[in-house]
């Protein structure tokens, strides 16, 4: 948030700036989705880690759900494999299951872990199968030129309950909770989960204060490709109408319009590729996003 630019006068501001922020958010949930370039990217790891113990450091209760489509994608093209979506979904077959869980939830969860506690945070990784803390079943997609046709993409779940028992047993210790967005079904299937799905429905079973989404782009573009800084779900909805929202945007739109409804105060979707977007967001006015407002 500071430079070598910035005079002791003018980092001095910008820690006053902060504090009214962290005062109006002691104690509350941030849930933050962890993915597109940030994930990637080295200086982005190291800033995005750094804000999330400094957030945690201040008093708020930080929950990291992390994605991992770039790392799933080299390993897939290794293997001979080329990844397929619907709707912005990844198609999953048996052996697509086996490589996303190897990466989610053993190298990126892992790499994630180490991040943060290189940072001076104390992070634990999970995945939704511990504690059979996210459960779900098969997802099908409906078709949307015909509403009757569902779509089969394989392992791919919907989530039918989150039990938030094992987060809130962590956060009480001080840890930082890095949840890896796999679930697991009744008879002990495994199922992919999409990222920005499994953050939202976190989000409403906390109750969270803020719902925080990263992505490769600079928030919610309206049709001439400007950044909408502050909108309602109503509108949301008529940008997805309209078809101004699509493919992969949908479900981190579809999550978001979910939490807003359910409890969550706010929800931000920021630009990732901007260093320290997460304080940016939280703890200045000026933002790095788009805010959608429960109401």
């Amino acid at each position: 948030m500071t430079t070598a630019q910035n005079s002791p006068a003018q980092e001095a501001a910008i820690l006053a700036e902060a504090l009214p922020y962290i005062k109006r958010f002691h104690g509350k949930t941030i849930v933050v989705k962890f993915g597109g370039n940030a994930m990637i990217d080295e200086k982005l790891k190291q800033c995005f880690a750094r804000d999330v113990v400094l957030l945690k450091l201040v008093g708020l209760n930080v929950v990291v759900v992390h994605g991992g489509g770039p790392q799933i994608e080299n390993l897939l093209t290794r293997v001979g494999k080329k990844g397929e979506f619907i709707q912005g979904m990844r198609v999953t077959d048996a052996e697509t299951m086996e490589i996303v869980e190897m990466v989610l939830g053993g190298q990126v969860n892992k790499d994630v872990v180490n991040l943060i506690n290189q940072a001076g945070g104390k992070a634990v990784g999970m995945t939704g199968k511990d504690g059979w803390m996210i459960r779900a079943r098969k997802l099908f997609l409906q078709n949307r030129d015909n509403q009757d046709d569902l779509i089969d993409i394989g392992m791919v779940g919907d989530i039918t309950q989150i039990d938030p028992s094992l987060i809130s047993h962590l956060e009480a210790g001080t840890f930082i909770p890095v949840i890896a967005p796999i679930g697991v079904g009744e008879n002990g299937e495994t199922y992919n989960i999409n990222a920005d799905v499994v953050a939202g429905k976190i989000a409403e079973v906390l109750r969270a204060e803020k719902l925080v989404l990263l992505t490769n782009t600079p928030g919610v573009l309206d049709k001439e490709g400007k950044l909408v800084t502050d909108v309602t779900p109503a509108q949301i909805n008529a940008m997805v109408e309209d078809g101004t929202l699509h493919g992969g945007m949908l479900p981190k739109i579809g999550s978001a319009l979910d939490a807003a409804r359910s409890g969550v105060k706010s929800v931000h979707i920021i630009d990732g590729r901007v260093e320290h977007a997460l304080l940016l967001e939280i703890l200045t006015s000026r933002g790095v996003g788009t805010m959608i407002r429960s109401s």
